[in-house]
């Protein structure tokens, strides 16, 4: 969940502008991750797991493996390695899409796609993520709200086409350099382009603000500009305030659950590498049985179904 998005400047600052009119009639979001923070230089023609490793003096094994199917021990599904597997994780979409996407989806009261088409899978295969993705998701019109298309790009060579008057792609310093160290300075570091009507935006990820491009529109839309309230708290100091009753959390489940089901919804497509049509009042993939059956998720492996009983 976007959290550190939730208790910053992007967070604040999107609200204030949907509500003043900046941000209004958006059709089309480009979102992209291209670092190379997320990808590693296994062979895509993989054809099974890699062999079992000697588990580490002091490791509980079977803890870490928690709910998941069992898997031998191997140093490539450990540390930040883990996000790669389908097994394990949810590749760059599960992992960086809510801090891009996190405000998007929830000030324009996005929901649940009707349909994720996979646009790119580049060195698809059956056991860890693509390692270029172009995921089109597609969301229908909400009220006043016209229909809106997010389209994602992952992959070091899968830069997105940008608008004239872009600039320069700057990178929030308060993203974490855990399980992979710090991010370079790509062509494009992680972030979104916000189409509307009239207005185009830019944006980074996590607490980073978006700007109006060109710069010359930018200058003109100045003193249109409404204030942006500070933060009252930071994602740290929101979620202990909320546990004393003094705060609201800003992504409780009401918000985090169904913008986690859009990238569930987008991580089966890559994984099955096939369009999916999702009813969005019955909950259900209707065009493919198999991804249909999927949305239950694999039962919990023997030993820890206690913690899976609602």
């Amino acid at each position: 969940m976007g959290n550190q998005g939730h208790s910053e400047a992007n967070y604040f600052q999107f609200k204030a502008w949907q509500e003043a009119g900046i941000i209004k009639d958006v059709t089309e979001v480009t979102a992209h991750m291209n670092s190379a923070r997320r990808w590693h230089p296994w062979d895509p023609n993989i054809t099974r797991f890699p062999e079992a490793q000697s588990i580490p003096p002091g490791m509980d094994w079977d803890t870490w493996l928690m709910a998941t199917q069992h898997h031998d021990y191997h140093e490539r599904f450990h540390h930040g390695n883990w996000r790669c597997w389908y097994d394990f994780g949810m590749g760059a979409l599960g992992d960086w899409g809510a801090h891009i996407l996190d405000t998007v989806h929830e000030f324009l009261d996005l929901g649940l796609p009707y349909e994720v088409t996979p646009l790119k899978l580049e060195g698809h295969n059956d056991y860890f993520f693509p390692m270029s993705s172009t995921l089109l998701f597609r969301f229908p019109r909400r009220g006043d709200m016209p229909a809106v298309d997010i389209t994602w790009y992952d992959g070091v060579n899968n830069v997105p086409p940008v608008p004239a008057g872009y600039g320069t792609s700057d990178i929030d310093p308060n993203i974490p350099t855990v399980a992979g160290g710090k991010l370079q300075p790509t062509k494009l570091n992680p972030g979104k382009i916000i189409y509307s009507k009239d207005l185009i935006f830019k944006g980074g990820s996590h607490g980073s603000t978006l700007s109006i491009i060109p710069e010359e529109v930018a200058k003109e839309m100045e003193s249109k500009l409404p204030p942006v309230p500070e933060s009252p708290s930071n994602h740290y100091a929101n979620f202990l305030l909320a546990c004393c009753g003094d705060e609201k959390t800003r992504s409780p489940f009401e918000i985090a659950g169904p913008l986690s089901q859009v990238f569930s919804l987008g991580v089966m497509a890559q994984r099955l590498n096939a369009p999916l049509r999702f009813d969005r009042n019955t909950k259900e993939v209707t065009n493919n049985p198999f991804a249909n059956a999927m949305l239950t998720g694999i039962p919990p492996r023997k030993g820890w179904e206690e913690f899976y009983k609602i």
